[in-house]
Protein backbone atom coordinates (compact mmCIF):
# COMPACT_ATOMS: atom_id res chain seq x y z
CA UNK A 1 0.00 0.00 0.00
CA UNK A 2 1.36 3.39 -0.99
CA UNK A 3 2.14 5.82 1.80
CA UNK A 4 0.61 9.13 0.67
CA UNK A 5 2.94 10.96 3.04
CA UNK A 6 6.05 9.96 1.08
CA UNK A 7 7.91 13.05 -0.07
CA UNK A 8 10.67 11.37 -2.07
CA UNK A 9 10.41 9.01 -5.03
CA UNK A 10 12.03 5.66 -4.29
CA UNK A 11 15.23 5.03 -6.22
CA UNK A 12 16.85 1.56 -6.23
CA UNK A 13 20.65 1.33 -6.00
CA UNK A 14 22.65 0.54 -9.12
CA UNK A 15 23.21 -3.16 -9.79
CA UNK A 16 26.57 -3.57 -8.08
CA UNK A 17 25.18 -2.27 -4.80
CA UNK A 18 22.27 -4.69 -4.95
CA UNK A 19 24.89 -7.45 -5.21
CA UNK A 20 26.84 -6.01 -2.28
CA UNK A 21 23.73 -5.79 -0.10
CA UNK A 22 22.73 -9.35 -1.02
CA UNK A 23 26.25 -10.52 -0.21
CA UNK A 24 26.18 -8.85 3.19
CA UNK A 25 22.84 -10.44 4.03
CA UNK A 26 24.13 -13.87 3.00
CA UNK A 27 27.70 -13.80 4.30
CA UNK A 28 27.22 -11.59 7.35
CA UNK A 29 29.93 -9.02 6.65
CA UNK A 30 30.75 -6.32 4.12
CA UNK A 31 32.45 -7.15 0.85
CA UNK A 32 36.05 -5.98 1.08
CA UNK A 33 36.56 -6.97 4.69
CA UNK A 34 39.27 -9.47 5.60
CA UNK A 35 38.49 -12.94 4.27
CA UNK A 36 36.25 -11.74 1.41
CA UNK A 37 37.01 -11.81 -2.31
CA UNK A 38 35.91 -8.55 -4.01
CA UNK A 39 35.64 -9.79 -7.60
CA UNK A 40 32.52 -7.68 -8.11
CA UNK A 41 34.30 -4.46 -7.18
CA UNK A 42 35.29 -1.83 -9.74
CA UNK A 43 38.29 -0.31 -8.05
CA UNK A 44 42.07 -0.72 -8.42
CA UNK A 45 44.68 -1.42 -5.79
CA UNK A 46 45.17 1.71 -3.71
CA UNK A 47 48.59 0.51 -2.57
CA UNK A 48 51.82 0.74 -4.55
CA UNK A 49 51.69 -1.76 -7.41
CA UNK A 50 54.79 -3.75 -8.44
CA UNK A 51 57.07 -1.34 -10.29
CA UNK A 52 54.67 1.54 -9.76
CA UNK A 53 54.93 4.85 -7.91
CA UNK A 54 54.26 5.24 -4.22
CA UNK A 55 50.97 6.81 -3.23
CA UNK A 56 51.37 10.30 -1.71
CA UNK A 57 51.06 10.02 2.06
CA UNK A 58 50.27 13.64 2.86
CA UNK A 59 49.53 17.05 1.43
CA UNK A 60 50.17 20.49 2.88
CA UNK A 61 47.17 22.78 3.29
CA UNK A 62 46.78 26.31 4.59
CA UNK A 63 43.82 28.47 5.55
CA UNK A 64 43.08 29.34 1.91
CA UNK A 65 42.55 25.66 1.15
CA UNK A 66 39.65 25.60 3.61
CA UNK A 67 37.77 28.25 1.65
CA UNK A 68 35.11 27.53 -0.95
CA UNK A 69 36.58 25.99 -4.12
CA UNK A 70 36.20 27.51 -7.58
CA UNK A 71 33.01 26.41 -9.37
CA UNK A 72 35.00 25.02 -12.34
CA UNK A 73 37.78 23.57 -10.18
CA UNK A 74 41.09 25.02 -9.04
CA UNK A 75 42.97 26.61 -11.97
CA UNK A 76 46.22 24.75 -11.09
CA UNK A 77 44.59 21.34 -11.41
CA UNK A 78 42.65 22.29 -14.54
CA UNK A 79 45.87 23.52 -16.18
CA UNK A 80 47.79 20.42 -15.08
CA UNK A 81 45.18 18.12 -16.63
CA UNK A 82 45.20 20.12 -19.87
CA UNK A 83 49.00 19.91 -20.05
CA UNK A 84 48.84 16.17 -19.39
CA UNK A 85 46.61 15.56 -22.43
CA UNK A 86 48.63 17.95 -24.58
CA UNK A 87 51.90 16.22 -23.67
CA UNK A 88 50.81 12.59 -24.04
CA UNK A 89 48.16 12.83 -26.77
CA UNK A 90 49.16 15.88 -28.79
CA UNK A 91 45.93 17.76 -28.07
CA UNK A 92 45.76 21.55 -27.91
CA UNK A 93 43.46 22.29 -24.99
CA UNK A 94 43.88 24.74 -22.13
CA UNK A 95 42.49 24.97 -18.61
CA UNK A 96 39.23 26.51 -19.85
CA UNK A 97 38.47 23.21 -21.60
CA UNK A 98 38.57 21.33 -18.28
CA UNK A 99 36.13 21.21 -15.37
CA UNK A 100 36.59 19.29 -12.11
CA UNK A 101 33.86 17.11 -10.63
CA UNK A 102 33.57 14.96 -7.51
CA UNK A 103 34.38 11.79 -9.46
CA UNK A 104 33.52 10.63 -12.94
CA UNK A 105 29.82 9.91 -12.53
CA UNK A 106 28.81 13.45 -11.47
CA UNK A 107 30.43 14.74 -14.66
CA UNK A 108 28.55 12.21 -16.79
CA UNK A 109 25.30 13.02 -15.01
CA UNK A 110 25.72 16.77 -15.46
CA UNK A 111 26.36 16.40 -19.19
CA UNK A 112 23.26 14.28 -19.65
CA UNK A 113 21.24 16.65 -17.48
CA UNK A 114 21.85 19.61 -19.78
CA UNK A 115 21.62 17.75 -23.08
CA UNK A 116 19.23 19.47 -25.48
CA UNK A 117 15.86 17.64 -25.45
CA UNK A 118 15.87 16.79 -29.18
CA UNK A 119 19.12 14.79 -28.92
CA UNK A 120 18.82 11.00 -28.84
CA UNK A 121 21.47 9.14 -26.84
CA UNK A 122 22.94 6.08 -28.55
CA UNK A 123 24.13 3.42 -26.11
CA UNK A 124 25.42 -0.14 -26.54
CA UNK A 125 23.26 -2.86 -25.02
CA UNK A 126 26.24 -4.04 -22.94
CA UNK A 127 27.64 -1.09 -21.02
CA UNK A 128 28.57 0.45 -17.68
CA UNK A 129 25.81 -0.30 -15.16
CA UNK A 130 24.81 3.22 -13.97
CA UNK A 131 24.32 4.59 -17.50
CA UNK A 132 20.90 2.96 -17.45
CA UNK A 133 19.96 4.69 -14.18
CA UNK A 134 21.23 8.06 -15.39
CA UNK A 135 19.27 7.90 -18.64
CA UNK A 136 16.09 6.69 -16.98
CA UNK A 137 16.04 9.12 -14.06
CA UNK A 138 16.97 12.08 -16.24
CA UNK A 139 14.25 11.02 -18.70
CA UNK A 140 16.61 11.13 -21.66
CA UNK A 141 15.53 9.80 -25.03
CA UNK A 142 17.84 6.92 -25.98
CA UNK A 143 18.28 4.08 -28.46
CA UNK A 144 19.99 0.81 -27.52
CA UNK A 145 22.55 -0.45 -30.04
CA UNK A 146 23.23 -4.19 -30.24
CA UNK A 147 26.35 -5.26 -28.37
CA UNK A 148 26.22 -9.03 -28.23
CA UNK A 149 28.18 -12.18 -28.99
CA UNK A 150 27.13 -11.80 -32.63
CA UNK A 151 29.09 -8.57 -33.10
CA UNK A 152 31.70 -9.55 -30.48
CA UNK A 153 30.39 -6.80 -28.18
CA UNK A 154 31.73 -4.19 -30.58
CA UNK A 155 29.12 -1.99 -32.29
CA UNK A 156 30.43 -0.35 -35.46
CA UNK A 157 30.38 3.37 -36.18
CA UNK A 158 27.48 2.83 -38.59
CA UNK A 159 25.55 0.91 -35.96
CA UNK A 160 26.03 3.71 -33.46
CA UNK A 161 24.98 6.53 -35.75
CA UNK A 162 22.20 4.55 -37.47
CA UNK A 163 20.34 5.41 -40.65
CA UNK A 164 18.20 8.28 -39.35
CA UNK A 165 19.99 11.47 -40.35
CA UNK A 166 17.22 13.89 -39.44
CA UNK A 167 17.91 13.87 -35.70
CA UNK A 168 20.87 14.83 -33.58
CA UNK A 169 22.54 12.07 -31.60
CA UNK A 170 25.00 11.65 -28.74
CA UNK A 171 26.94 8.39 -28.50
CA UNK A 172 27.64 7.45 -24.88
CA UNK A 173 30.37 4.85 -24.42
CA UNK A 174 33.10 3.76 -22.03
CA UNK A 175 36.52 3.20 -23.59
CA UNK A 176 38.06 0.82 -22.58
CA UNK A 177 34.63 -0.63 -22.07
CA UNK A 178 33.29 -1.49 -18.65
CA UNK A 179 32.40 -4.43 -18.43
CA UNK A 180 34.03 -6.05 -21.48
CA UNK A 181 37.47 -4.41 -21.63
CA UNK A 182 37.10 -4.01 -25.39
CA UNK A 183 39.04 -0.91 -26.45
CA UNK A 184 38.66 1.39 -29.45
CA UNK A 185 41.96 2.83 -30.63
CA UNK A 186 43.76 4.46 -33.56
CA UNK A 187 41.74 4.15 -36.81
CA UNK A 188 38.67 2.92 -34.91
CA UNK A 189 38.62 6.11 -32.84
CA UNK A 190 39.49 8.29 -35.84
CA UNK A 191 36.49 6.97 -37.73
CA UNK A 192 34.09 7.47 -34.85
CA UNK A 193 35.32 10.97 -34.05
CA UNK A 194 35.55 11.99 -37.71
CA UNK A 195 31.91 11.02 -38.24
CA UNK A 196 30.92 13.23 -35.32
CA UNK A 197 33.05 16.21 -36.38
CA UNK A 198 31.53 16.15 -39.87
CA UNK A 199 27.97 16.21 -38.54
CA UNK A 200 25.87 17.76 -35.79
CA UNK A 201 26.24 14.64 -33.67
CA UNK A 202 28.29 14.23 -30.51
CA UNK A 203 30.18 11.62 -28.51
CA UNK A 204 30.63 11.31 -24.76
CA UNK A 205 33.72 9.23 -24.04
CA UNK A 206 34.01 7.84 -20.53
CA UNK A 207 37.76 7.22 -20.24
CA UNK A 208 37.98 6.08 -16.62
CA UNK A 209 40.15 3.12 -17.72
CA UNK A 210 42.48 5.14 -19.96
CA UNK A 211 45.68 3.83 -18.31
CA UNK A 212 44.59 0.17 -18.32
CA UNK A 213 45.67 -0.50 -21.86
CA UNK A 214 49.05 -0.83 -23.56
CA UNK A 215 49.60 1.89 -24.61
CA UNK A 216 47.14 4.14 -22.74
CA UNK A 217 44.47 5.48 -25.07
CA UNK A 218 42.46 8.72 -25.20
CA UNK A 219 40.09 10.03 -27.84
CA UNK A 220 41.63 13.49 -27.42
CA UNK A 221 44.53 12.32 -29.58
CA UNK A 222 42.17 12.35 -32.57
CA UNK A 223 39.98 15.40 -31.90
CA UNK A 224 40.93 18.15 -34.36
CA UNK A 225 39.34 21.17 -32.66
CA UNK A 226 37.66 20.57 -29.31
CA UNK A 227 36.11 24.06 -29.28
CA UNK A 228 34.25 23.43 -32.54
CA UNK A 229 33.08 19.92 -31.69
CA UNK A 230 30.46 18.11 -29.68
CA UNK A 231 33.06 15.75 -28.20
CA UNK A 232 33.08 15.30 -24.43
CA UNK A 233 35.74 13.35 -22.55
CA UNK A 234 35.38 12.24 -18.93
CA UNK A 235 38.39 11.15 -16.90
CA UNK A 236 39.05 10.50 -13.23
CA UNK A 237 41.67 9.81 -10.59
CA UNK A 238 39.53 6.82 -9.61
CA UNK A 239 41.20 4.06 -11.61
CA UNK A 240 44.61 4.64 -13.22
CA UNK A 241 45.72 7.12 -10.57
CA UNK A 242 44.62 4.60 -7.90
CA UNK A 243 42.72 7.08 -5.74
CA UNK A 244 38.95 6.43 -5.89
CA UNK A 245 38.48 7.78 -2.37
CA UNK A 246 39.46 11.38 -3.17
CA UNK A 247 36.49 11.64 -5.57
CA UNK A 248 38.16 13.66 -8.32
CA UNK A 249 36.99 13.47 -11.93
CA UNK A 250 36.94 15.88 -14.84
CA UNK A 251 35.23 16.73 -18.11
CA UNK A 252 37.10 18.00 -21.17
CA UNK A 253 34.94 19.81 -23.72
CA UNK A 254 34.50 22.99 -25.76
CA UNK A 255 34.87 26.11 -23.63
CA UNK A 256 31.24 27.06 -24.19
CA UNK A 257 30.14 23.76 -22.66
CA UNK A 258 32.54 24.06 -19.73
CA UNK A 259 31.00 27.46 -19.01
CA UNK A 260 27.55 25.84 -18.80
CA UNK A 261 28.81 23.13 -16.47
CA UNK A 262 30.52 25.73 -14.27
CA UNK A 263 27.30 27.74 -14.08
CA UNK A 264 25.56 24.59 -12.88
CA UNK A 265 28.25 24.06 -10.26
CA UNK A 266 27.68 27.58 -8.93
CA UNK A 267 24.23 26.56 -7.68
CA UNK A 268 24.11 22.76 -7.92
CA UNK A 269 27.50 21.58 -6.63
CA UNK A 270 29.44 24.41 -5.04
CA UNK A 271 32.68 23.06 -6.44
CA UNK A 272 34.82 20.14 -5.29
CA UNK A 273 36.93 19.67 -2.15
CA UNK A 274 40.10 21.76 -2.38
CA UNK A 275 42.19 19.26 -0.33
CA UNK A 276 41.14 16.50 -2.73
CA UNK A 277 42.21 18.64 -5.66
CA UNK A 278 45.58 19.24 -4.00
CA UNK A 279 46.04 15.49 -3.60
CA UNK A 280 45.17 15.03 -7.29
CA UNK A 281 47.91 17.54 -8.17
CA UNK A 282 50.40 15.28 -6.36
CA UNK A 283 49.15 12.32 -8.44
CA UNK A 284 49.85 14.32 -11.62
CA UNK A 285 53.47 15.01 -10.69
CA UNK A 286 55.31 14.63 -14.02
CA UNK A 287 57.67 11.86 -12.89
CA UNK A 288 54.91 10.05 -11.10
CA UNK A 289 52.42 10.14 -13.98
CA UNK A 290 55.09 8.91 -16.38
CA UNK A 291 55.70 5.88 -14.17
CA UNK A 292 51.95 5.30 -13.66
CA UNK A 293 51.33 5.22 -17.41
CA UNK A 294 53.80 2.36 -17.86
CA UNK A 295 53.50 0.41 -14.61
CA UNK A 296 49.70 0.35 -14.31
CA UNK A 297 49.26 -0.97 -17.83
CA UNK A 298 52.04 -3.56 -17.38
CA UNK A 299 50.82 -4.90 -14.04
CA UNK A 300 47.20 -5.22 -15.11
CA UNK A 301 48.16 -6.71 -18.48
CA UNK A 302 49.89 -9.48 -16.54
CA UNK A 303 46.87 -9.95 -14.28
CA UNK A 304 44.53 -10.07 -17.29
CA UNK A 305 46.63 -12.70 -19.04
CA UNK A 306 47.10 -14.83 -15.93
CA UNK A 307 43.43 -14.91 -14.95
CA UNK A 308 42.28 -15.32 -18.55
CA UNK A 309 44.42 -18.43 -19.08
CA UNK A 310 43.09 -20.13 -15.96
CA UNK A 311 39.49 -19.10 -16.63
CA UNK A 312 39.61 -20.84 -20.00
CA UNK A 313 41.08 -23.93 -18.37
CA UNK A 314 38.26 -24.23 -15.80
CA UNK A 315 35.53 -24.00 -18.45
CA UNK A 316 34.65 -20.34 -18.87
CA UNK A 317 34.27 -18.77 -22.30
CA UNK A 318 35.92 -15.36 -22.50
CA UNK A 319 34.85 -12.34 -24.53
CA UNK A 320 37.28 -9.92 -22.87
CA UNK A 321 39.11 -7.13 -24.63
CA UNK A 322 42.65 -5.91 -23.94
CA UNK A 323 41.77 -2.97 -21.68
CA UNK A 324 40.41 -2.33 -18.20
CA UNK A 325 40.77 -4.70 -15.26
CA UNK A 326 37.83 -6.99 -15.91
CA UNK A 327 37.21 -10.31 -17.60
CA UNK A 328 33.92 -10.66 -19.44
CA UNK A 329 32.99 -14.31 -18.98
CA UNK A 330 30.23 -16.63 -20.16
CA UNK A 331 29.12 -19.56 -18.04
CA UNK A 332 28.43 -22.95 -19.60
CA UNK A 333 26.00 -25.79 -18.84
CA UNK A 334 22.99 -23.59 -18.03
CA UNK A 335 24.43 -21.95 -14.90
CA UNK A 336 23.32 -18.33 -14.65
CA UNK A 337 25.35 -15.56 -13.03
CA UNK A 338 22.64 -15.14 -10.41
CA UNK A 339 22.93 -18.80 -9.38
CA UNK A 340 26.71 -18.52 -9.42
CA UNK A 341 26.56 -15.62 -6.98
CA UNK A 342 24.38 -17.66 -4.61
CA UNK A 343 27.22 -20.20 -4.44
CA UNK A 344 29.97 -17.62 -4.24
CA UNK A 345 28.31 -15.72 -1.39
CA UNK A 346 28.77 -18.75 0.85
CA UNK A 347 32.51 -18.65 0.11
CA UNK A 348 32.89 -14.91 0.74
CA UNK A 349 33.03 -13.97 -2.94
CA UNK A 350 30.83 -12.28 -5.55
CA UNK A 351 30.83 -11.29 -9.21
CA UNK A 352 28.81 -8.66 -11.10
CA UNK A 353 25.95 -10.28 -13.01
CA UNK A 354 25.81 -9.63 -16.74
CA UNK A 355 22.14 -8.64 -16.42
CA UNK A 356 23.26 -5.55 -14.47
CA UNK A 357 25.18 -4.44 -17.57
CA UNK A 358 22.19 -4.96 -19.89
CA UNK A 359 20.86 -1.58 -21.04
CA UNK A 360 17.58 -3.32 -21.93
CA UNK A 361 17.22 -4.46 -18.27
CA UNK A 362 15.39 -7.65 -19.22
CA UNK A 363 16.20 -9.63 -16.09
CA UNK A 364 15.74 -13.38 -16.56
CA UNK A 365 15.08 -12.80 -20.26
CA UNK A 366 18.35 -10.95 -20.76
CA UNK A 367 20.84 -12.11 -23.36
CA UNK A 368 23.45 -11.56 -20.65
CA UNK A 369 22.09 -13.81 -17.91
CA UNK A 370 24.91 -16.34 -18.44
CA UNK A 371 27.58 -13.61 -18.45
CA UNK A 372 29.43 -12.04 -15.56
CA UNK A 373 32.12 -9.45 -14.97
CA UNK A 374 35.11 -10.56 -12.92
CA UNK A 375 37.26 -7.76 -11.51
CA UNK A 376 40.94 -8.35 -10.88
CA UNK A 377 41.34 -4.64 -10.13
CA UNK A 378 41.65 -4.84 -6.33
CA UNK A 379 43.34 -8.26 -6.21
CA UNK A 380 46.88 -8.76 -5.00
CA UNK A 381 48.98 -11.26 -6.99
CA UNK A 382 49.10 -13.69 -4.04
CA UNK A 383 45.30 -14.15 -4.08
CA UNK A 384 45.36 -15.78 -7.52
CA UNK A 385 45.37 -19.50 -6.59
CA UNK A 386 42.63 -19.04 -3.99
CA UNK A 387 40.53 -17.07 -6.48
CA UNK A 388 40.77 -19.79 -9.13
CA UNK A 389 40.02 -22.55 -6.62
CA UNK A 390 36.86 -20.87 -5.31
CA UNK A 391 35.58 -19.99 -8.78
CA UNK A 392 36.34 -23.43 -10.21
CA UNK A 393 34.55 -25.20 -7.36
CA UNK A 394 31.53 -22.94 -7.78
CA UNK A 395 31.07 -23.23 -11.54
CA UNK A 396 31.68 -26.99 -11.54
CA UNK A 397 29.44 -27.62 -8.54
CA UNK A 398 27.24 -30.73 -8.85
Amino acid sequence: MKNNNDFLTHVPPMGIYETLYAFQNSYGSYMGEKGTHPWSQGFPLTTQIPGGPEMPKSISINSDDLKYPKAWGQPELRQTIAEYYNHYYGSSIDYENVMIFAGGRPGLTALLMFLQPDIEVQIASTEYTPYYDMLRLLKRNYRVVDSTMENKFYPTTDQYFGSEHNKRKLILLSNPCNPTGITRKKDELKELIGHSEESENGILFDEAYELFHTPPVSSLEYVKDINNSNIFVCGAATKGLQAPGIRIGWVVAAKKYIEILGNFSSFGMGGVSRPSQLYALELFNKNRIKLSRSSVAHFYDEQREKYGKSFSEIGLKLFSGDGGFYHWCKLQNGLTAEKLNEKLFKKGAAILKGTDCDMHRQGDNSHLKYFFRFSFGPLLPDSFHTDIKILSESINFN
